[in-house]
């Protein structure tokens, strides 16, 4: 099965194509976004897009994870990504990065609430979890816009470069998702 295309007033959320490696590179390479992820590398060497975005496909056929190109509909210029990742026994993990050239237009809240939708509609997920660091606020703020609830704060959570992280965690049931847009 083909990964769907979403769309919001402003947004597409479409699968990655290769051709779109470049401008992953670029923008996820930035240290302001690549040090605020553990999961992205710094520095973003040449290729890793690519071998990144071609993963996505068996991902998604095996139901363990959909990767969003988030693209402005108005120029169709990519803006970022929106992934939910980690799928396992009805829970997800919401994972989101906006090119730095697009903060403060609410282009995260608006891609991660069409995820968290998709994820609770179409895969029939019970849970959907998110993580940032304690030390970049920014993150925590659009989890609680788009309706996750804080859960706790982990000291020494993770280590990046030998250096200890506190990590903050943020969820949303199925259900609390239902109350809300009912």
């Amino acid at each position: 099965m083909r990964q769907p295309t979403l769309h919001t007033d402003r947004l597409t959320l479409r699968p990655f194509e290769l051709a779109d490696a470049n401008k992953v590179q670029s923008m996820a390479g930035e240290p302001c976004i690549a040090n605020a992820s553990p999961n992205i590398p710094y520095p973003y060497k040449p290729g890793m897009a690519g071998l990144w975005i071609g993963t996505h496909s068996a991902l998604w056929q095996n139901t363990k994870a959909v990767h969003f190109a988030v693209v402005d509909r108005s120029n169709y210029q990519l803006t970022g990504c929106v992934s939910l990742q980690h799928i396992e026994s009805g829970a997800a993990q919401l994972g989101y990065w906006i090119g730095r050239d697009f903060w403060g237009q609410g282009y995260a809240s608006e891609a991660a609430k069409v995820a968290i939708e998709f994820g609770f509609s179409q895969l029939a997920l019970d849970r959907i979890y998110a993580q940032h660091l304690s030390k970049d606020t920014q993150p925590g703020k659009v989890l609680k816009k788009i309706g996750l609830q804080f859960i706790e704060k982990r000291k020494d959570a993770l280590r990046i470069e030998h250096l200890s992280q506190d990590v903050e965690y943020y969820q949303l049931t199925s259900n609390e998702y239902h109350q809300v847009t009912a």
